[in-house]
């Protein structure tokens, strides 16, 4: 056992197999998902291999793997090659109000947090057929996009993929750590947003790019920002991870319901 490695004991099958009580990786699964609750399996911590935690428990490497993969469908555990399955890291949730149109970079610093980015992508680019559509280009117009990794207290927390009119942003490549400032300074910031927020699961290059497991959740936002005039400014495509935003949002009850 290696300093950080689990007792082989947690996975032995009669701490946690019972007769006629649903399938075994079924079984293994809310074990293990007990056992890191509790503490047993510690925050960062590695997992055995498939092979050894088979061994241990007396079960075959499917049922392990169909429980492993619903724990890092859930967040529990993370997998990277490489380096195996641990567990997730303990992460502090953040919460963000859907009431008040803010840039990323404005939200994490009213919450004291260190915020960086790693760019993507920056520059003038031919639109795809969704972001024409969005921002109302013609044909042959191009496209500023620019793409980020925003990361907060060095956890990386979303994509922000934005795609603007080149007529509000002609110089994507002079845009600095908060797009929003360089849009004001230019006379065409965002009064107010639309979005559109779904569910989904991570493919793997955005998995990585969060540092995190392929499939796990993702909480996915379309936001189209305009002017005050009403014209479109702006249109993003944003990946959250799942395990690290809540969006919350206040609702008033309509005059004379109850």
């Amino acid at each position: 056992m290696t300093l950080f490695e689990p007792a082989d004991n947690i996975f032995e099958q009669q701490k946690w197999a019972k007769k006629r009580s649903g399938p075994l990786y079924a079984q293994l699964r809310d074990h293990l998902v007990a056992t890191i609750k509790n503490g047993g399996i510690k925050p960062g911590e590695p997992l055995p291999s498939e092979r050894k935690i088979a061994e241990i428990g007396n079960v075959s490497r499917i049922t392990v793997r169909k429980a492993v993969q619903e724990l890092v469908r859930d967040g529990l555990v993370v997998q990277k090659q490489g380096s195996g399955t641990s567990v997730a890291p303990e992460l502090g949730k953040v919460q963000q109000s859907l009431s008040i149109l803010t840039s990323f970079s404005e939200d994490m610093a009213r919450r004291g947090k260190e915020v960086r980015s790693i760019w993507l992508e920056k520059g003038l680019f031919s639109p795809s057929p969704r972001e024409t559509m969005a921002l109302g280009l013609m044909a042959d117009s191009q496209v500023s996009r620019i793409s980020r990794l925003r990361i907060a207290d060095d956890i990386p927390l979303a994509i922000e993929r934005a795609a603007l009119s080149p007529q509000y942003l002609p110089d994507p490549e002079n845009v600095g750590k908060s797009l929003y400032d360089h849009l004001d300074r230019c006379g065409f910031k965002p009064s107010r947003a639309i979005q559109r927020i779904s569910a989904n699961n991570l493919g793997k290059s955005d998995a990585e790019l969060l540092q995190t497991s392929e499939g796990a959740a993702s909480l996915n936002i379309e936001r189209l920002s305009y002017l005050s005039t009403g014209q479109i400014v702006e249109f993003t495509q944003s990946i959250y991870r799942g395990d690290t935003y809540d969006f919350v949002a206040e609702l008033q009850i309509a005059t004379g319901e109850t």
